[in-house]
């Protein structure tokens, strides 16, 4: 399962409300705000770049999918819901055709499909790529 942005969020506000018992004070509480930091961090990155990703993938896959001679899954034609779980729920239907087109390019041994969609694959992860920021040391 990977979690959503207002999932990600929730549990950081549940982490930092409930106090700490007095020996988890110090080191562990020092380590528990820089994790919670960091995970909003991750999730303001995702929130400002998550959509823009997301409707990339899903046009790209479809004209992948029309390139290989594939049908695109019905309520999948087009973004009607633009919010990060709506483009997910498309997204999901779309990846799963492209896997089948992908087995069916690698059965019938088209290299130049092959090689597109394995561009698509690199491509989609660069758009979802989260920078980390240096970390501080003890």
């Amino acid at each position: 399962m990977t979690p959503t942005v207002s999932e990600l969020l929730l549990g950081n506000f549940i982490a930092l409300m409930e106090p700490p018992p007095p020996e988890a004070l110090g080191d562990f509480m020092a380590g528990k705000v820089a994790v919670t930091g960091m995970i909003a961090m991750l999730a303001a990155q995702e929130a400002e770049r998550g959509a823009e990703a997301r409707i990339w993938e899903n046009q790209a896959i479809r004209d992948l999918l029309t390139s290989g001679g594939a049908a695109i899954p019905a309520g999948a034609e087009t973004e009607k819901d633009y919010a990060i779980c709506g483009l997910d729920r498309v997204n999901a239907t779309l990846r799963k055709a492209l896997i089948a087109l992908h087995t069916q390019v690698e059965e019938k041994g088209d290299r130049d499909l092959d090689h597109a969609i394995l561009r698509f694959y690199v491509k989609s992860a660069d758009m979802r790529r989260l920078d980390m920021p240096p970390m501080p040391g003890n």
